[in-house]
């Protein structure tokens, strides 16, 4: 009878052990993975950056002090380019309006060509003043003249419109000539389009004189932006770009003081 019962009770043993197997299989997979950690994300390191673009106050103030730079001299060259340029664009702008104001067929023919010579890019212009006017200051000022004046053309030949049809027409039934129109009556009335142009011009001036310079030259705070670059001074670069913001500043501000002090209040552009 004990084998019988062995034997009937053979099967349901079997079936025990595989299931306890299967249990202690499952338990063990369940361990394994609840013990392993996470996985990691790569950690990104920080690239430091390099000492030339970590300058500070200090490092840009003692660039003023290092002698190859010759600061004095390319500010000099700078400040020669920009003022010569724009008070030649200036005198040329006036000159030609107050043509375009007494002649109006001259106006009507050449007004379509200074537009068409403006929309040129003055960069490309800039290869071919070189080669008519060769290194130095004259090609960089006849850049900074090429980029502001035809807003003071503009301006004031539209300054020189507004004034009244009818009080130019007493002039003239005085036997009035032209320069004493211009002088009592015209200018007078135009200067606050003019100077609204020449404030314009003034900004310009600094940017035709830079381009200048980075085309083609010897000399200058463009010039010198252009050589430390090569050597990654940023300090350096710093100290011209505040230099050409400070020559600019001043000629904007003597073009604010000459129009408090020729126009009025009431009459400014602003």
């Amino acid at each position: 009878m004990i084998d019988g019962a062995i034997a009937e009770l053979g099967p349901l043993v079997g079936v025990r052990a595989a299931c306890a197997a299967t249990g202690r299989a499952q338990a063990s997979h369940y361990r394994r993975h609840r013990q392993s950690p996470p996985p990691r994300r790569p950690v990104r390191q920080r690239r430091a950056q390099p000492r030339a673009l970590r300058q500070s106050e200090r490092d840009t103030v003692r660039a003023l002090l290092v002698p190859n730079y010759r600061w004095v001299e390319n500010v000099s060259v700078t400040a020669v380019e920009i003022f010569g340029g724009y008070f030649l664009a200036v005198i040329a702008g006036i000159g030609i309006a107050l043509l375009f104001s007494w002649f109006r067929t001259l106006e009507m023919l050449a007004m379509p060509l200074l537009v068409s010579l403006n929309i040129i890019p003055k960069v490309a212009l800039g290869p071919l003043i070189i080669v008519w006017f060769s290194y130095g200051i004259k090609p960089n000022m006849m850049m900074a003249f090429a980029i502001c004046f035809f807003p003071i053309v503009l301006t004031t030949a539209r300054g020189l419109r507004e004034v009244e049809p009818d009080l130019l027409d007493l002039v003239r039934t005085l036997k009035g000539s032209r320069w004493q129109i211009f002088t009592k009556i015209q200018l007078p009335g135009a200067l606050p389009y003019i100077f609204a142009g020449m404030k314009v011009a003034a900004i310009l001036a600094v940017a035709g004189a830079i381009v200048g310079e980075f085309l083609g030259s010897d000399r200058g705070l463009g010039y010198l932006m252009l050589q430390v670059q090569v050597t990654l001074d940023t300090a350096a670069m710093f100290m011209a770009v505040i230099l050409i913001t400070l020559i600019g500043m001043v000629l904007y501000g003597m073009v604010l003081g000459l129009e408090r002090l020729l126009v009025v209040r009431d009459a400014r552009i602003q």
